[in-house]
């Protein structure tokens, strides 16, 4: 593990300075100052602090581990107002200033931002700063400048302020529960909205809808930390202009609602477990606001707010293992067998945030959809929905396929971006491989499974029980289901158990590898998933479920929720050999774009020129071979033929299609496709499929001068900035005799870069 972080590290490392070189940015983290009155004129010869440079700087208590950061452009007069504030002065002994010469007010708010979430998870401190404002701005460069922080922690570690990895801090559940985390536009509206809402009522019901990965928990571990927050202990110079009206509905909460009783309910153990650790770490949250649906009871009086986490796997009393115990909470509010988690929530409070995903229902235990939907379609209840996917990179796209293909409606495998991998594997032997690299490279990568095989291990079974038995076989090899219920996915030796939905919904995980059992398979005839009851071991999720179609919708939707899991990718795997098949079909990218342009390609729909607005209903069309100066810089437009693009994609200043030919590049384009290119202008180039042109390029598609290939460099650094020693343009063939095209460092003068391939295109 050590040589896996320290590898982690050196490729941070070498990743920022590459960035460093490419924007000429310095950066500098200064030593400690005293942080007191009479140390304010020694930090005030900083040269940013001096120059009035918008900064960042970090306050620090190393004995009692606790850390303040902000940002400012006067940082005098700020640190000024902090030591007038008694709190500060007497907990912070220190001030790092963070500064550089390209800094500006956008970039070091982001800095700001991302610090407090990154050192509140570190561990080293615990951070004083309250939770708002965090919200994510698009700004000049703003690429450039988050590549930076990479350098910036790694000048933190040198200072031993802090000592994980970024990718260590990433793949914690400090992080991923953090209430720090930056809001998207979604998440922000719906907090002022939810506020908004709850200071105008006597006692309201706000359902906040969406799909796995949209940040719904996020929002939740938000609202409590920002709910408890003190906001008189704020100063006015800490107040943003984005923060003035949020605060304002704070401040009216807790006018409405003194010392409000507030509590986090989530139904599901392993992740209720996971929070109440992530609280205990956080100032002014405590573990005990974390409980179970029947712990709401305990206050004996009504909760002024219950927010409830993953609202969807609130139970009823049906095929549950603890009858006896549900019954009676039942009749302490005077209900029958028909009472639920959910009436409960409902008596124990007066309002209620209740975050829901029908889609994620998998068990007859939980609340049938009828019953919320009663909720939803009361008068005061409060609707919002969340719709932008923050888990997975493979974004709205991914989770929209993932939906199409369970319900055996899919027509292509999507366009995902480079940075997500979506593959099938016909051998899992191969699956396992490529998951263990991964996991070396990344962590939190984890084999999940459909609940296909009996769980022999089981601590908790009572006959026959052999805490070493093996559970599952697959191609040959032997695992056991997760050793523990409770926080598996960091448990030890999780890589080498396989998951279930129980011990993984709710969690992120880097690559997911999902395995479809015995109990799933694919009818080609009447193009539909089936499922086999008897070869289903979950007992409390088929017990009493006599509607096959209802079987098939919880267990259909446990795999379309354990598919939700990876952040940078999802391996796919099935036991059945229909469903093999049928996956290795429309999971297979290069195979479907092939059956699908064979033959058959289709051409770009031409705008006559009078009705062509450049970049706006329309892209121009290149000729690769035509001449340089014409090919990126169209000083006449009506020398080009102009197209509209496909429905799917939006026309953009810089882009052109040009159709490409040949065999070199058919793992991904194929002979004859229209694709579309982005003119490229600046940054990272590696990894990339680019239009090249170099006079000293011989490519068997094209002959002399251009070439379509993927790019990749390796440079050398010096004083002077750096050089580029050699670059390589990879072929992406099926075909093996395609060979690299190696460009020297006397070529590398000559070479240019024309576009930068985005996607093959089709017009229906």
């Amino acid at each position: 593990m050590e040589k896996s972080i320290l590898l982690t590290r050196q490729k941070e490392h070498q990743k920022s300075m590459m960035n460093y070189k490419d924007f000429e940015l310095s950066i500098q983290v200064s030593e400690p100052y005293p942080f007191n009155l009479e140390s304010l004129m020694k930090i005030e010869t900083n040269q940013w602090v001096k120059n009035q440079w918008p900064l960042v700087y970090f306050l620090k208590n190393e004995g009692a581990s606790k850390a303040y950061i902000g940002e400012s452009n006067n940082a005098s007069q700020r640190l000024k107002n902090h030591l007038a504030n008694p709190k500060k002065a007497n907990l912070f002994q220190t001030v790092n200033i963070i500064g550089s010469d390209k800094f500006n007010k956008s970039a070091t708010l982001e800095l700001e931002s991302r610090l407090i979430q990154y050192i509140n998870a570190e561990g080293t401190f615990t951070t004083e700063n309250l939770n708002l404002g965090h919200q994510n701005h698009n700004y000049y460069q703003q690429h450039l400048y988050r590549n930076l922080f990479y350098t910036v922690w790694q000048k933190l570690i040198e200072k031993k302020i802090v000592s994980k990895s970024l990718t260590e801090i990433e793949n914690s559940e400090l992080f991923k529960y953090s209430p720090y985390k930056s809001l998207n536009d979604d998440q922000y509206k719906s907090v002022l909205e939810i506020l908004t809402d709850i200071n105008n009522s006597q006692g309201n019901s706000i359902f906040v809808s969406g799909s796995a990965g949209t940040g719904k928990t996020i929002l939740a571990t938000y609202l409590m930390k920002l709910l408890v927050s003190d906001i008189n202990d704020i100063e006015d110079t800490d107040i943003k202009e984005d923060d003035i009206y949020e605060i304002s509905l704070i401040k009216e909460f807790q006018k409405k609602y003194p010392k409000a009783k507030i509590g986090f309910v989530i139904a599901m153990t392993p992740l209720r477990e996971t929070i109440k650790k992530v609280f205990n770490n956080v100032p002014g949250l405590k573990k005990q606001m974390v409980m179970s649906p029947s712990e709401t009871f305990k206050l004996g009086i009504k909760y002024d707010l219950l927010i409830v986490d993953e609202a969807h796997r609130l139970r009823q009393y049906r095929n549950i293992s603890w009858r006896g115990e549900f019954k009676k909470k039942n009749e302490l509010l005077g209900l029958g067998d028909e009472g639920n988690e959910l009436d409960w929530i409902m008596a124990n409070s007066r309002n209620q945030i209740l975050f829901y995903d029908a889609a994620q229902s998998v068990k007859p235990s939980d609340i049938d959809e009828f019953r919320f939907t009663e909720l939803l379609n009361r008068p005061n209840t409060l609707r919002l929905s969340l719709k932008s996917q923050m888990r997975t990179k493979g974004g709205n796209d991914y989770i929209t396929f993932v939906d199409k293909l369970l319900n055996c409606d899919v027509n292509k495998k999507p366009d995902l971006p480079a940075g997500f991998e979506l593959e099938y594997f016909n051998s899992f032997n191969s699956l396992y491989n490529k998951l263990k690299i991964k996991e070396a490279e990344n962590g939190l990568c984890r084999m999940i499974a459909g609940y296909s095989w009996e769980w022999k291990s089981d601590p908790k079974r009572k006959e026959n029980l052999d805490l070493n038995a093996i559970d599952i076989r697959i191609d040959g090899m032997e695992f056991q289901w997760n050793k523990t219920y409770n926080d598996w996915i960091t448990s030890e030796n999780a890589f080498e158990q396989i998951g279930c939905i129980h011990t993984t919904q709710g969690y992120d995980l880097n690559y997911a590898a999902i395995i479809f059992g015995l109990e799933i398979d694919y009818d080609p005839i009447q193009n539909e998933l089936v499922i086999d009851k008897t070869k289903y071991f979950d007992k409390y999720g088929k017990n009493g479920v006599t509607d096959i179609n209802d079987l098939k919708s919880y267990i259909v939707n446990i795999y379309k929720t354990v598919l939700y899991r990876g952040i940078k990718g999802i391996y796919i795997y099935a036991c059945n050999n229909n469903l093999k098949q049928y996956l290795k079909k429309h999971l297979n990218n290069n195979e479907e774009i092939n059956s699908n342009t064979e033959n058959k390609i289709n051409s770009p729909r031409i705008i006559p020129f009078e009705s062509v607005k450049p970049f706006v209903n329309a892209v121009p069309i290149y000729d690769i071979k035509v001449a340089a100066s014409d090919f990126t810089d169209p000083q006449y437009y009506e020398e080009f033929s102009w197209a509209e693009l496909p429905m799917q994609v939006s026309p953009k200043k810089g882009y052109f299609i040009a159709q490409v030919f040949g065999e070199s590049m058919n793992r991904k384009i194929p002979n004859g496709s229209y694709c579309l290119f982005e003119q490229y202008t600046a940054g990272s180039r590696n990894g990339e499929i680019v239009l090249a042109e170099c006079t000293s390029i011989q490519d068997g598609d094209y002959g002399s001068g251009y070439t379509i290939k993927e790019y990749s460099s390796t440079k050398s650094f010096s004083e002077e900035g750096f050089r580029h020693e050699s670059i390589v343009l990879k072929p992406l063939s099926y075909d093996d005799s395609f060979e690299n095209i190696v460009l020297s460092e006397d070529e590398i003068i000559k070479f240019t870069i024309r576009g930068i391939f985005k996607k093959v295109l089709i017009w229906i």
